[in-house]
């Protein structure tokens, strides 16, 4: 990729996670384009850190370094399977908020024994909002373990 490219990219991911990219990577990394017939995955430095489906480009559950700079959303171990099935996240199953966010930011969703990452998603509505919320959706999977991008990212 030329770096012109790269750098809208990263401009593009930076304010995607809210933070400085190039201070993870540098302002050269190497950065690879792969396209499937899921996403399009952003591989930086050998290790495929970011998607795009939809026009939305987000970190994939392999980009452990970005979890930091997300808001956690912890859910109850009963609403883990329906999660790694692609389900939204539902006000009912969220046990807490680890941040404050705001409609449509990303959002990392982690189960409640090991913190261990299951989706990542989009607010629905900003993290004031959804204190009063006893129902509804709170939160739009758009990755998740065992999906199709998932399986795509052990290849690498």
């Amino acid at each position: 990729m030329k770096d012109k490219e790269a750098r809208k990219l990263f401009i593009l991911f930076s304010q995607r996670l809210k933070t400085n990219v190039e201070e993870l990577y540098g302002s050269r990394p190497r950065i690879e384009v792969n396209e499937t017939e899921t996403a399009e995955i952003f591989v930086i430095n050998g290790k495929p850190l970011f998607a795009r489906l939809d026009d939305e480009l987000f970190p994939t559950l392999v980009f452990e370094e970005a979890f930091p700079f997300i808001t956690k959303i912890v859910v109850d171990m009963g609403a883990v399977p329906y999660v790694c099935k692609g389900a939204d996240i539902m006000a009912p199953g969220i046990l807490r908020i680890e941040g404050e966010y705001e409609e449509n930011d990303l959002l990392l969703i982690v189960d409640e024994r090991h913190s261990r990452p299951l989706a990542m998603g989009v607010a629905l509505h900003n993290s004031q909002t959804i204190k009063n919320m006893r129902h509804g959706k709170i939160v739009r999977n758009i990755h998740h373990v065992g999906d199709r991008l998932w399986n795509a990212l052990k290849s690498f």
